[in-house]
């Protein structure tokens, strides 16, 4: 009856299960004893039991008692319609079928709305459910209403006041805040002259932890920024920039660490005190959301910064110009790494002012679409994120489509054949079914198992108690504490065992009961179980590997065509520049759908079997972020330059990009393809050579020199791990 995973051994998850069952219990208990020995309304105990039970139990809704409370408050009234459209549409079978499939879609769906949507969707879809069955009594809507409501309210309050889950030590704005001051504390470092010593440099594994840390994987899922609001959108974006940051400052402590003898450079230095000081400000500023823009009118884009970034660009293009040369190709690379990490810090800056409530900031780079976001409605963000997952391609919609067949097929088979209590086979499958069909057959292998045992300690209660309520009326609190609290802690066969129990004790206090009420039990579960298992063989049996892999093979190539058009419109006069590449939009769209069925994967069993091809996932995502960031700004980087690069560097540009490109799609089409694969894995893309280093667009080239590199670099471990097996975990 719970989706927990079993076994948990950590203290805290032990400790959070006793008291979720307490704060379940406490409100079940409170509302079916008053409404039926205090009022004598049976049908409004019963909902105000399972009203309790379906948003405290079967609902997993993530975050801290106050959290918790507040998504029980906003999910009331949209309680209220789903006990209204099962009790009218429960007239006729295929009516109550139509509603079925249209509420479980559109719950089911409705976790591309981020965590709280997703796990409060299992406990209102039980509020359709239940009053979908026979009989048809539209006169008993408003007990049913009223019993739900007081279930509802009495669960909230134990949400907030009893034993309340306390809330997450760190916040995402904290972590992301976190994140911005050590890449400050690294840029100080970085731009000391003389060099600072080695004892007080800021080391890569530092910084490379510091992002890791801002993974959704690795945050509750409470403080995850996934809904498609503005806020969550560009707190996402933020983290990204802040991820890239560091990766690139650390990539500059490899190549040349404190203390290590480089030469100073003055102009690296001045934009690296400028980036030190806008990482320090933009870390207050995500700490400390209500507090004023530290840019004031400048809508996040530092005014200093971006004056030192333009400074130092000038300067760069005109490096040499006096003397008749140029600095040392080392000096220019440094200088191409610095402007890099600059122009990523804006991008940063600005994201975390539109996560305060600011607007789109004034554009950082010229026709760019970075934050077209900032000024769209919530509205038109919504219809956005909704048409971008209804898709084949999408684990939301597979997932939504699998429940939802699941539950009109059940809720068929309850009709057609009149199944006594058929509610209970649609709340098997509800339960039950798991997202690939090796994990389902394991959970209800356990459930019929538990239910078995639970039926049978069932019959001979009511058996030695006949009908006698008083006996129920004792037993029913502490069956359910211990029913509640055992499915998180041992897993499903323990919660289904002890559930049997609740519902045979709760149901003998509603009306006489005999033994068979345990065999319709189990007879309802195996019912269930049969049908969520089926859906699950038929409906992407695989789960999110085989999305997760194709999803990924798409993104490669994607982003393989955004590299490409990146670099020609690089190579095109300032006089002829385009704007952003066409495929821009297209690798974003790709880079979330390929995460989301990543995020899935991570929380599946692994197959023991090989399936295919198995690049390192994150590799891949790093892969394409990299390639992103330099198409946010590498294309209006031209106040560089006065004029296009020679033939020569056109064509080495274009030449390495092309093999970057072409390593990216082989890898993207071995995925795509999902076999084990008979040729061995596409080679690593080596340079073409350095850049022409007469050419007077110099600088430009040492940033596409320097993009490459980082893509190669981030490219490589997918590439080495193309040809593993997928991992062995159980």
């Amino acid at each position: 009856m719970t989706h927990a995973a079993p076994g948990a051994r950590a203290p805290a998850d032990r400790r959070e299960a006793v008291h979720g069952g307490v704060r379940v219990t406490a409100a079940a208990a409170a509302g079916f004893y008053g409404c039926l020995y205090g009022l004598d309304r049976p049908v409004m105990a019963l909902y105000a039991l399972f009203g309790a039970v379906a948003m405290g139990l079967l609902a997993r809704i993530p975050g801290s008692g106050r959290q918790r409370a507040a998504v029980l408050l906003v999910t009331l009234p949209l309680g209220w319609v789903l006990v209204s459209a099962g009790t009218l549409l429960a007239v006729h079978t295929w009516s109550a079928v139509a509603g079925m499939a249209v509420v479980g879609f559109c719950l089911a769906f409705a976790a591309v709305a981020g965590p709280r949507a997703a796990g409060a969707a299992p406990g209102l879809q039980l509020l359709y459910i239940l009053p979908s069955f026979p009989p048809y009594e539209p006169g008993t809507l408003w007990e049913r209403l009223v019993g739900y409501t007081l279930g509802a309210l009495l669960l909230t309050a134990s949400e907030r006041f009893l034993l309340p889950v306390p809330p997450p030590g760190a916040t995402y704005r904290g972590l992301l805040a976190d994140a911005a001051a050590l890449a400050g504390t690294a840029a100080e470092q970085l731009s000391a002259v003389p060099p600072a010593g080695p004892q007080r440099g800021t080391t890569p594994d530092e910084l490379a932890a510091a992002g890791e840390r801002l993974r959704p994987s690795q945050v509750p899922p409470a403080e995850r920024p996934a809904s498609a609001a503005r806020t969550d959108r560009a707190l996402s974006h933020a983290a990204g920039a802040v991820r890239a940051l560091l990766g690139q400052l650390a990539a500059m402590i490899r190549a040349a660490p404190p203390g290590a003898g480089r030469r100073p450079d003055p102009a690296c230095a001045a934009l690296l005190t400028a980036v030190a000081d806008a990482c320090a400000r933009t870390a207050s500023a995500a700490r400390h959301p209500s507090a004023p823009s530290p840019y004031g009118a400048h809508s996040g884009d530092p005014p200093e910064l971006r004056t030192a970034v333009e400074r130092f660009q000038q300067a760069r293009a005109d490096s040499g110009a006096a003397d008749g040369g140029r600095p040392p190709a080392e000096v220019l690379r440094r200088r191409t790494a610095v402007l890099a990490a600059a122009q990523t810090t804006r991008i940063l800056a600005a994201a975390v002012d539109v996560a305060r409530g600011g607007r789109r900031p004034r554009p950082l780079f010229p026709d760019s679409d970075l934050f077209s976001y900032a000024d769209a409605g919530a509205l038109a963000l919504w219809r956005s994120r909704v048409q971008g997952h209804l898709t084949r391609s999408s684990v939301q919609f597979q997932n939504a489509v699998r429940i939802t067949l699941g539950l009109c097929a059940a809720r068929l088979v309850a009709g057609a054949f009149d199944i006594e209590h058929g509610f209970w086979v649609l709340l098997a499958v509800l339960t039950l079914g798991r997202s690939t069909a090796v994990e389902t057959w394991s959970t209800v292998r356990s459930a019929l198992l538990g239910t078995f045992a639970g039926a049978l300690a069932a019959a001979v209660l009511i058996i030695g108690a006949g009908p006698s309520r008083p006996v129920y009326a004792a037993l029913l609190a502490p069956v359910m504490l211990t029913a509640f609290a055992a499915g998180a802690l041992f897993g499903p066969a323990w919660g289904q065992a002890l559930f049997t129990l609740v519902v045979s004790v709760a149901f003998a206090q509603l009306a006489p009961v005999t033994w068979q009420l345990a065999e319709t039990r189990l007879l309802d579960v195996v019912t269930g179980s049969v049908i969520g298992l089926a859906c699950s063989l038929l409906a992407w049996p695989a789960g999110a590997r085989r999305e997760t892999v194709r999803s990924m093979g798409r993104l490669l190539h994607t982003t393989a065509l955004l590299l490409e058009e990146t670099t020609a419109e690089v190579l095109r006069p300032p006089a002829d520049a385009e704007g952003p590449p066409p495929s821009t939009l297209a690798a974003r769209h790709a880079l979330r759908l390929a995460e989301a069925s990543f995020a899935q994967y991570q929380s599946e069993p692994r197959s023991t079997a090989r399936e295919g091809p198995h690049p390192d996932f994150h590799a891949v995502d790093v892969t394409a972020r990299q390639i992103l960031l330099g198409a946010h700004w590498l294309p209006y980087d031209i106040c560089s330059r006065d004029g296009g690069p020679g033939p020569r560097s056109r064509t080495w540009a274009r030449q390495t990009a092309a093999a970057l490109a072409g390593t990216c799609t082989r890898l993207g089409d071995r995925l795509l393809a999902d076999r084990p694969p008979k040729t061995p894995p596409p080679e690593p893309a080596e340079p073409a050579g350095p850049p022409d280093p007469d050419d007077p667009a110099l600088p430009v080239l040492l940033d596409l020199d320097v993009w490459f590199t980082g893509v190669r670099s981030a490219l490589a471990p997918a590439l080495a791990a193309a040809d593993r097996p997928y991992e062995t975990r159980t």
